[in-house]
């Protein structure tokens, strides 16, 4: 559950979750604004990259020997974005600036939509970098053979939560990828609820493991039958060609 617009518990509560697991994991996936919930207080609450959550990522990175993704609010050169931030133990960070934002919660109004795709490669995977609303729009994260896991970070309401399960499951499907989704649950300073069902799904769209309500996911991908997957059924050879603008 996230703290409202409230930096700093939310960071000591998620260093309690993960406190006595160092050293357990590769990747560790955080809620989509982890530090604030989805606030539209873009202005006031935005960090720098020098600012206190980057600095915390980094540590919790470093301490845990693993990679941490999740987004924040980032304030930058007069703009504003949800960022996600893929940050590595020897304190590399790789971003990825939100390109769908959610016009229907103002979202447009407050932040500065990203233009690029982002893979990152992490321990022998790559790992494509996706928030929320981007898991509506399958042509941005269409599979061009150069990832081997999406990951979406969210907060995505109870109301929607059909949606949310069901395309998690589609985006493996078609991409014949892994998939983690990471979605925050509680209620935020708005009203809206949120359920949760975070989630591990194969490359046949099979769900691993989910947890509707607080909790942590944890599983294991494999990268052997995922490659044999692809090659015994390797229907990206009859996909479409395309360009994105």
């Amino acid at each position: 559950m996230l703290h409202w617009e409230d930096a700093a518990t939310n960071r000591n509560r998620f260093a309690e979750l993960l406190a006595g697991r160092e050293g357990t994991t590769d990747l560790i996936v955080l809620p989509e604004m982890f530090t604030t919930g989805f606030s539209m207080r873009s202005r006031e609450l935005a960090e720098g990259m020098d600012g206190p959550t980057v600095a915390w990522m980094q540590e919790q990175a470093r301490k845990q020997d693993a990679a941490l993704y999740g987004s924040l609010i980032i304030g930058e050169g007069g703009k504003h974005f949800n960022r996600g931030l893929f940050v590595e133990p020897d304190g590399t960070v790789t971003r990825y600036d939100k390109r769908h934002l959610f016009r229907f919660a103002d979202e447009t109004s407050h932040f500065s939509a990203g233009t690029d795709r982002v893979v990152v490669r992490w321990r022998g995977w790559r790992l494509l970098l996706q928030i929320c609303f981007d898991l509506r729009f399958p042509v941005f994260a269409r599979n061009r053979g150069d990832y081997d896991a999406i990951l979406y970070v969210a907060n995505w309401p109870e109301a929607r939560r059909h949606a949310w399960n069901q395309l998690l499951i589609a985006r493996a499907i078609e991409n014949q990828c892994y998939v983690v989704g990471v979605n925050r649950v509680g209620m935020d300073g708005k009203g809206i609820h949120y359920a949760g069902d975070s989630a591990i799904i194969d490359p046949q769209g099979v769900v691993d493991n989910v947890v509707p309500g607080t909790g942590l996911v944890t599983g294991r991908l494999s990268l052997a039958p995922l490659e044999e997957f692809r090659k015994r059924f390797p229907v990206a050879l009859e996909a479409d060609s395309f360009t994105l603008d």
